[in-house]
């Protein structure tokens, strides 16, 4: 979308919903105004995640209203005053940002949070929440691992379940310790995991992924307790648990094998004729050029018949030198 000459990329799924989101997010001001309680409560109501800002004019304010300029195409910003909040809602001073999220909220400290946009982009997804291809993008710029659990598309199986519930409790009940190291979530489908792994998961599955050097953890054992998953988040965090593949060189070239492979293998099950005509006409171009090359190699007889044609030239020069003497 451009406005004002500024051009905004939408980073979500292409679906209908998340476009015409995505636009009525863009188009309107960077920072609504709830004016009354029953602003914010319906806005409370439309959103999983609000980030607001309480208080009159301030510099912080200025910082906000950068942030929100840039953040814009992900989530919506608000602006409130203190008497528009819940009564349960305590803010130790004025002005501030409140992120209200899971039925709770968390407001920003700089001595403890750092920079606010980096704080906004670490707090902008729900603890635990369904994930996509393109929001599991979004959430590598926010510098957290994601623990995923992948589940079947449909017909989940009693097991799947049982993961659901495990990981969403330990994202809930030790949300203090793990929120600023790791993103909770579940997919349905590992296609996009697949890819990551270079392999085929068995559903369900559990991984943590590193998305900002293409890394991985996997469990050492079976996931059957919940102190087997604490155990997996702080073997990662303690480095007991080594992470796996990565964005280097021989990574890469690895990845790029798997991903011609998994290609060729579903164009040749879905359209064979397609793929032998993909496969066969790098293959013909190959041995024309190879043939060429042999075609036109010099030969033995095509050295000695060069060799004849200069030999009589010798002695003629010797002679010339003969006389010159």
């Amino acid at each position: 979308m451009l406005k004002k000459d500024v051009k905004y990329n939408y980073p979500g799924p292409r679906t209908k919903e998340g476009i015409m989101d995505f636009a009525n997010r863009v188009a309107g001001p960077l920072v609504r105004s709830l004016s009354s309680v029953q602003l914010f409560q319906h806005a409370m109501k439309c959103h999983n995640v609000m980030i607001v800002y309480v208080g009159a004019t301030s510099p912080l304010k200025g910082n906000f209203s950068s942030v929100a300029n840039e953040l814009i195409v992900h989530t919506f910003f608000f602006s409130a005053s203190r008497n528009v909040l819940p009564k349960t809602v305590s803010l130790p001073s004025l002005p501030a940002v409140v992120v209200f999220k899971d039925g709770t909220y968390f407001t920003f400290n700089e001595e403890l949070d750092g920079d606010l946009k980096s704080w906004i982009n670490r707090e902008r997804f729900p603890n635990y929440f369904k994930i996509d291809s393109y929001t599991l993008y979004s959430m590598g710029e926010s510098g957290k691992l994601v623990l995923v659990v992948l589940v079947e598309e449909k017909g989940q199986c009693e097991e799947s379940l049982r993961f659901k519930g495990l990981v969403e409790k330990v994202a809930a009940d030790y949300r203090e310790i793990y929120s600023r190291h790791f993103h909770f979530g579940f997919m349905e489908g590992s296609d996009y995991v697949d890819g990551f792994v270079m392999g085929q998961v068995t559903l369900p599955f559990i991984i943590a992924l590193n998305l900002s050097n293409d890394g991985y953890f996997l469990p050492l054992g079976t996931m059957e307790t919940e102190r087997h998953l604490l155990d997996f988040l702080n073997g990662i965090l303690d480095g007991t648990i080594q992470g796996q593949g990565g964005n280097g060189a021989y990574q890469r070239m690895r990845r790029l094998i798997y991903d011609i492979r998994v290609t060729l293998t579903l164009v040749f099950t879905q359209a064979p004729l397609l793929g032998c005509l993909l496969v066969s006409i790098p293959l013909a171009m190959v041995a024309m050029f190879c043939y060429l090359c042999c075609k036109h190699r010099p030969t033995q007889s095509d050295d000695d018949d060069s060799v004849a044609m200069f030999a009589p030239s010798l002695p003629r020069r010797k002679q010339t030198n003969k006389k010159s003497d």
